[in-house]
């Protein structure tokens, strides 16, 4: 999907044109991948653009810097006013957003420690990932021959950049197959997640999605979609989930900040329930998308706005 250029990106405390956001080819996470970043949106409400669970974001980014030993050289508030303030100087109602923590020139090797730690902000218009008739309709799935990391050897609650050659290579799998998106499983043989979302199974009105111990990375729009689920009344928990349970499920959904709610249609070739989204998916879908547009009075605290 390509990228909108908007005026400016963010780099180190300066706001500089989009084609000048530039780095050397010797970057250090260039070559081993050693950086974190985030994905968020922003949405246009009745008060002007908004921001998802911002301040949620950027302290997944700082857990995740934490994780690498990188020390980010600007406060959590600083990060949260410079991505506000990326949103606003651009004059956009709704974007994508990407905050980037990553360890620039000067030192080259394995040891990350002494490298300068740059951090970056772009915003850009963005539709939802897996398509408006993937939201509508649902996708088709496979099961990928690629493993989810195990967590002892690449930790899934940091949002690393290095650590997505895993997804994008069950990415490739899938879309070469036919299909619209890989499901990872573990190395222990649970379900983990997708590429880039976490995967949730509707049984008789019970929502499970998997945890953390599978190689999920912790979502926030999951547990968003958590929260919503158990105030509109559903049995909500996490747990393990089987391969096996993919195929018999009644409904099944993914959500992820780029791919928002996103029905289940067909998975390794059998179909979801009746193939189709379900009316438990529906109902959070609906609820979700009402949501970040600042229609729903008691998640309106999720919604940081730009110009407030």
């Amino acid at each position: 999907m390509p990228i909108e250029a908007v005026d400016k990106i963010w780099m180190d405390g300066e706001l500089v044109p989009w084609d000048e956001a530039r780095i050397h080819v010797l970057t250090h996470t260039l070559h081993y991948g050693s950086g974190v970043f985030e994905g968020i949106r922003a949405y246009a409400t009745s008060q002007g653009p908004a921001i998802f669970r911002l301040t949620d974001h950027i302290n997944r980014l700082f857990d995740s810097a934490k994780i690498l030993m990188i020390d980010i050289p600007y406060s959590r508030q600083q990060i949260v006013d410079a991505t506000k303030e990326t949103v606003r100087v651009n004059g956009l109602d709704s974007c994508y957003i990407r905050p980037i923590v990553f360890l620039g020139y000067g030192e080259m090797g394995l040891n990350p420690l002494p490298c300068p730690v740059n951090v970056s902000i772009a915003v850009w218009p963005w539709g939802t990932y897996l398509g408006d008739d993937g939201i509508k309709n649902g996708v088709r799935m496979k099961i990928s021959s690629w493993q989810r990391h195990d967590p002892n050897a690449m930790p899934p609650a940091c949002k690393a950049t290095g650590m997505y050659i895993n997804s994008s290579m069950a990415k490739v799998e899938a879309i070469k197959g036919g299909y619209d998106e890989a499901i990872l499983l573990s190395p222990q043989g649970y379900v983990s997640e997708c590429t880039g979302e976490n995967l949730f199974i509707v049984n008789n009105g019970r929502i499970v999605t998997p945890p953390v111990s599978a190689g999920a990375l912790e979502g926030i729009t999951q547990s968003s979609v958590a929260t919503i689920a158990r105030d509109l009344g559903f049995d909500y928990e996490v747990g393990n989930i089987l391969r096996s349970d993919l195929y018999t499920c009644d409904e099944a959904f993914v959500t992820g900040t780029a791919a928002e709610v996103v029905p289940i249609r067909s998975i390794d070739d059998r179909d979801v329930g009746a193939g189709g989204p379900g009316p438990v998916t529906r109902k959070i879908q609906e609820t979700y998308f009402a949501t970040v547009r600042g229609e729903v009075d008691q998640y309106k605290d999720w919604l940081e706005h730009v110009n407030a």
